[in-house]
């Protein structure tokens, strides 16, 4: 697996790249390792860069954060991201037999990996603190990610993928608070404006 093809591939031909995704042997630990753990470090060092260097802006100056709090927030947004994207390949996995599904781990892990591409590649732009929310653009295109994924790879019945997005798309927006919530408490204690846009996965 080529990292830059696969996420360039993800991207730009999606319904093909799953396919190909679909017929490959990878194990749990090559799609994290081999993938997800360097991705992840795109929002992690671009948004430590962005906040200790850059700053954000406000009229009347220019805010810094500290570059323990930065760090620590670095890390912890790191680490958590990882684990946000198991817990939902988890949980698209446990899902699975209610909405006529195979459970295969394996399967929900190339899921939840590979349709998260999009906002780790866009995390780049964490650099400038004021092109953040363009993130957002990122993000949504991962949902649809996210939708083709589980068709093509957990091929449930036709009425039965809504329902089954659905459902996985609420996991995924919990475990995304819960992460920005820990991160937020644990990195930036009460200063809760700031780390509310720092956080989540």
């Amino acid at each position: 697996m080529n990292l830059v093809e696969r996420a360039k591939n993800i991207i730009l031909a999606p319904a093909k790249e799953w396919d190909v995704i679909k017929g490959e042997n990878l194990t749990i630990a090559d799609m994290f390792m081999k993938y997800a753990v360097i991705l992840a470090a795109i929002p992690a060092v671009a948004g430590f860069i962005g906040y200790v260097v850059i700053g954000m802006s406000y009229g009347f100056g220019t805010f810094r954060v500290p570059v323990g709090t930065a760090l620590v927030w670095a890390i912890l947004s790191y680490v958590l991201s990882l684990a946000g994207i198991f817990l939902l390949a988890f949980v698209i996995d446990a899902l699975a037999p209610t909405f006529g599904c195979t459970k295969n781990m394996v399967a929900a892990v190339k899921i939840a990996v590979f349709s998260y591409t999009p906002v780790w590649v866009a995390g780049i732009l964490g650099i400038i603190p004021a092109l953040s929310v363009l993130m957002l653009i990122a993000s949504i295109y991962s949902l649809y990610l996210l939708y083709l994924g589980m068709q093509k790879i957990k091929e449930p019945a036709k009425e039965k993928l809504m329902p089954y997005f659905i459902v996985s798309l609420v996991a995924m927006i919990v475990i995304y608070w819960l992460v920005g919530f820990l991160v937020s408490r644990i990195a930036f204690g009460s200063m809760t404006g700031l780390a509310g846009g720092l956080g989540g996965f």
